[in-house]
């Protein structure tokens, strides 16, 4: 499936250019509006980014999350600093469908194992977002990518499949929101490496000839944030596009 994405701070849609605060563009006041438009477009999922919350917990835009979840209507996966099990707890209590993981998985593994195990492969994504370097190395970058493990993907992922880890939303950093094509070879390698797990692609999806080679490469979904944001293809050319693909 295509999951039209929402970055979100103060309220506001926004995009930064990989991950960095002091580059962003302010796209819409009213993210309602816009998810519900997405939903009208024929969108089956939302994925919601709180940049506020993965900054500081404590101003985690909760409200506003359940406002998207309840008016749209739609299933809702969205992430952006958890770090407890309760964090993990409030957004299920809210409403939210999965809710996204990413740096605890690397840095506090067992902790993060534990939440599959208590909740289950279904109510976590893995957000896992890589540096690939000169030798094709996929180290795990951490903490709003402002960090860099001595993690690859590959041995981070092995040890959460093998507790039933389900959904993986997987970013090529150098490419999220440059709008320069994605990095399909990746998806189809991790596909093929990891046939259990439902793969979903982000950052660089910039024109409709990504989404045919992503389908190509039997990438389970695809994550669509600025190419929508700045009108390269609407919604529903996009999943016109994915179902003849």
């Amino acid at each position: 499936m295509l999951i039209p994405a929402l970055d979100l701070i103060n309220g506001e849609v926004v995009r930064l250019l990989k991950g960095d605060f002091n580059q962003q563009t302010t796209y819409h006041s009213d993210p309602v509006a816009v998810a519900q438009s997405y939903r009208d477009a024929g969108a089956e999922y939302i994925h919601l980014v709180d940049l506020d919350g993965a900054r500081d917990p404590a101003k985690r835009q909760l409200a506003l999350l359940q406002r998207i979840t309840a008016e749209t209507g739609l299933p809702v996966q969205t992430g952006g600093g958890i770090r407890t099990r309760d964090d993990v707890q409030q957004l299920l209590n809210a409403g939210i469908q999965r809710v996204v993981i990413g740096s605890l998985a690397v840095t506090e593994p067992e902790l993060v194992m534990s939440w599959f195990q208590e909740f289950g492969p279904e109510a976590i994504v893995l957000a896992l977002d890589v540096n690939i370097d000169e030798h094709g190395q996929r180290w795990l970058a951490t903490h709003g990518w402002q960090s860099h493990s001595e993690v690859t993907l590959e041995q981070c992922l092995e040890r959460f499949v093998a507790i039933g880890c389900r959904h993986v939303l997987c970013t090529d950093i150098s490419r999220d929101g440059t709008l320069a094509g994605s990095h399909v070879a990746l998806y189809d390698d991790l596909k093929q490496r990891f046939p259990e797990v439902v793969w979903q692609a982000s950052g660089g999806v910039a024109s409709l000839d990504d989404l045919v080679q992503l389908k190509a490469a039997n990438c389970d979904s695809v994550i669509l944030g600025k190419a929508l944001l700045t009108g390269q293809f609407s919604l529903e050319e996009a999943l016109a596009c994915w179902q003849n693909a």
